[in-house]
């Protein structure tokens, strides 16, 4: 019979030194933190993907469009959420009791479509079409 290897029951079958166990515990343990690491790393490049193509040009197209809206003037032809082509007549400001500028959306926009005029929050103003060429005279 062959000489047992060093460390070995009767059967033949290695044995691991005492002072090794904890060691291989670690490992073990500490190798399942190591493949989730490329996981979390996919992920967070997935939300990468998403805020760069979704989420950035959203939030641009949204502060190009309120500062549009800020710069509303009288004479621009407007379309509102609910569909409504006009004319910008008139703008009014709401100004708070202390004398200050309030949200500058929910001032109250005149448009004139057809033979009708509306008013309408500027916030709800879905988008500006253009200027007008000729200024609406004054009623």
């Amino acid at each position: 019979m062959a000489p047992a290897p060093p460390f070995s029951h009767h059967d033949g079958h290695r044995m691991i030194p005492p002072g090794f166990q904890p060691a291989l515990l670690a490992l073990q343990f500490g190798g399942g933190a190591g493949t989730l690491t490329p996981f979390i790393i996919q992920i967070a490049a997935i939300f990468g993907i998403f805020y760069f193509l979704l989420i950035r040009p959203q939030q641009k197209q949204k502060r190009q469009h309120e500062e549009a809206l800020r710069n509303i003037k009288r004479g621009d032809q407007v379309v509102t959420t609910g569909g409504i082509i006009g004319e910008v007549v008139h703008v009014r400001e709401t100004v708070n009791a202390d004398g200050t500028t309030a949200r500058p959306m929910e001032d109250q926009v005149t448009i004139k479509s057809a033979e009708s005029r509306l008013i309408v929050e500027r916030g709800r103003i879905a988008k500006i079409i253009g200027a007008s060429s000729t200024v609406a005279a004054k009623d």
